[in-house]
């Protein structure tokens, strides 16, 4: 069954095409990733298939029958409503439900006569009810709003005082609880820890209805979609299969438009030079065969060039001079905000050492401080208690993710000139092309920059500042696809040392040589990428070491390597970390114990939610019978009775879903 259709779309701002062309259909269920370079037009062609832009051209067509959900790229709720009030405005059919099960219930006891009807209208209500998911929305929006980082300490907040991201991590929460038939995402891992990003991931995997969505996130891609629409040169390139199988049909796709257009230029050559040799001749037999061949080169259809390293951002970094072997040391680093009792400790007790050539990403839950500590290191904030030593000829480059040291009223060759004033205007404006800023481009405001651009010419000025530390706070957020490519090939090709804050998991696993996590007591350290830290973050938990057991030491592939790394001034061996094999045994025996405690308490709960069902049903039955409903006492009796057992059975399924999570 087809959800959305669209034939010829086109869409054009004044005389700047867009789109032009687009036709596709989507299934019920598909899952789509629309993706492309920046200003490529996947926004617009969301809005469009959202119905919230008209298209110029074509047709684009919604299933009727379905509910449209649409989450916009960074939407922001305006609301004074708290969190709470807002979240349990999508159920407020629930309570008045309730009501009119509880009003009819009281009117089968009191008005005898008419009690059949009234029971009738109950259960229908009560049907409906449960049905829509009555006895578990509560459960429900607990769920999703801690998943989104909202704990009940957040539920009275007004949404006026949330942060940006903080109101579109609720936005899509709210989205998620609507659960419409078709799902329109436009970079729905903006604002996401890594945390936050896993649970979307499976929540996707198992949502029933359609989905369609933006995103740059190459990992999430690849464990959510099914099928990628490439936005590209106004058209749209359709590929089945996740963001993986996309890059290699995309790589043959080019690779094999390269080899016809080749082969055809070849033909095209050869077919010139035979005519300009039969015109040569000069004998009128061969002057016909040259019009011929002519006429012939005429009607053929050519092959456009596929596109080239021309329309793609150049970036490489470099140092100015090597700094010495120890790039780095903190000691006993502490943040926080706040004053007396309402002080609020981010991190304490931090150590770290660095050396010349290592690319450490940080990583941890939204509200850790990764940021903070970023602006520690570079002198943007006070350090307390603790101490930061820089090494021998270290030279720094900060990245900031909001890009605030831009100054929007710069035209963008006035923002490079300030800095670097000694190139000429000519210097500039090359370089800026390297970064796609060509022609009149060079003046634009760089307060009307999108997002993309603000990122690439924030990007730029790193790079031209010679320094062989580059410390940077999500680097790759605005970049789209192909210019975070480049982007990491540039970083795995730069000399000197990169300490990065990043949730980007494809990024997480090019990258770092090593991977820290931050947390409230410190840093833990991880020899290695992504993939390998998720597998030892997992043994760790499983196993029932605690982070705080790891604090000042490196977890590594490697049992007892020298490599530089480790969290404190002294860290041990680690083949002194590793647990004896009497002390892994018990650990084991603990948790199969443990998981067998679990398994009872589950069965035991749930052969209760069996009975107390089974006995809500017999209660049910006994209140619809003649005798009873026309003895209003008894009515009462087995009405009080039925509303106690659907509370004890809204109790015990609390109860199984905590033993699930």
């Amino acid at each position: 069954m087809i959800d959305i259709s669209a034939r010829n779309l086109t869409k054009a701002y004044g005389t700047e095409v867009i789109l032009e062309g687009v036709s596709f259909h989507v299934n019920q269920g598909d899952r789509v990733g629309i993706i492309g370079v920046n200003g490529a037009g996947k926004t617009t062609l969301l809005n469009v298939l959202a119905g919230r832009l008209p298209s110029d051209d074509g047709d684009c067509f919604i299933a009727a029958d379905k509910k449209l959900g649409y989450l916009k790229q960074d939407a922001g709720l305006e609301s004074d409503n708290t969190v709470i009030s807002q979240v349990r405005n999508i159920f407020s059919h629930f309570p008045q439900m309730e009501k009119d099960m509880e009003e009819l219930l009281k009117k089968a006891s009191e008005d005898t006569e008419n009690s059949e009807k009234h029971l009738e209208n109950y259960h229908r209500i009560h049907d409906r009810y449960q049905w829509m998911g009555g006895y578990s929305y509560e459960s429900e929006i607990k769920g999703i709003l801690t998943s989104m980082a909202f704990g009940e300490d957040m539920y009275e907040k007004k949404i006026s005082s949330l942060s940006g991201g903080e109101k579109t991590r609720l936005a899509l929460a709210l989205l998620l609880l609507e659960k419409p038939d078709i799902l329109f995402l436009d970079e729905p891992t903006n604002h996401l820890d890594i945390g936050t990003l896993k649970w979307l991931e499976q929540y996707l995997k198992g949502y029933r209805g359609t989905i369609v969505l933006v995103s740059h996130d190459r990992y999430f891609l690849d464990q959510t979609v099914t099928r990628i629409f490439e936005v590209e040169n106004h058209r749209l390139n359709i590929y089945e299969g996740n963001y993986k199988s996309y890059a290699a049909q995309r790589k043959e796709r080019r690779q094999s438009q390269l080899r016809a257009y080749e082969k055809q230029q070849k033909e095209i050559a050869r077919q010139e030079d035979m005519i300009r040799r039969f015109k040569q001749r000069g004998t009128e037999k061969l002057a016909k065969r040259a019009q011929s061949r002519e006429k012939m080169l005429d009607a053929m259809e050519r092959i456009d060039r596929p596109e080239g390293e021309g329309g793609k951002m150049k970036i490489t970094f470099h140092q100015n001079y090597r700094s010495g072997s120890d790039v780095l040391a903190v000691r006993d680093l502490a943040a926080g905000f706040g004053y007396g009792k309402e002080r609020r400790e981010l991190f304490s007790g931090l150590s770290m050492d660095i050396k010349r050539g290592e690319r450490v990403c940080i990583v941890g839950d939204n509200g850790t401080g990764k940021t903070t500590l970023l602006r520690q290191l570079v002198g943007e904030i006070g350090t307390g208690e603790g101490k930061i030593r820089l090494g021998h000829n270290v030279q720094i480059g900060y990245y900031d993710q909001s890009q605030q040291e831009l100054d929007s009223e710069n035209t963008v060759i006035e923002e490079l000139q300030e800095a670097y004033h000694l190139y000429s205007e000519g210097e500039l404006r090359n370089i800026l092309g390297r970064f796609l800023f060509r022609g009149e481009q060079v003046f634009l405001k760089v307060g009307d920059l999108s997002g993309g651009e603000r990122a690439r010419l924030a990007l730029l000025k790193l790079m031209m500042s010679g320094a062989n530390l580059l410390i940077m706070d999500e680097p790759t957020n605005h970049l789209d696809v192909e210019s975070k490519e480049i982007f990491e090939e540039a970083l795995l090709e730069f000399p000197g040392t990169c300490i990065i804050v990043s949730h980007d998991r494809y990024f997480l696993n090019r990258i770092p040589t090593r991977i820290m996590e931050l947390t409230k007591t410190g840093l833990v350290n991880f020899l290695g990428k992504y993939d390998y830290y998720m597998e030892k973050k997992q043994e760790m938990i499983s196993s029932g070491r605690a982070y705080l057991q790891e604090m000042g030491r490196t977890v590594g592939p490697k049992s007892g390597t020298g490599e530089a790394g480790g969290a404190g001034s002294d860290p041990l061996p680690l083949q002194e970390q590793e647990m004896s094999s009497a002390e892994r045994r018990k650990l084991q025996k603990e948790k199969e114990a443990n998981e067998r405690r679990l398994k009872r308490q589950r069965e035991a709960l749930e052969e209760e939610i069996a009975r107390l069902e089974e006995e809500i049903e017999q209660v049910e039955g006994m209140i619809a019978e003649p005798e009873i409903m026309t003895d209003h006492v008894k009515l009462g009796e087995y009405s009080a009775r039925l509303e106690e057992l659907k509370t004890t059975l809204d109790e015990r399924y609390e109860s199984w879903l905590e033993l699930q999570d």
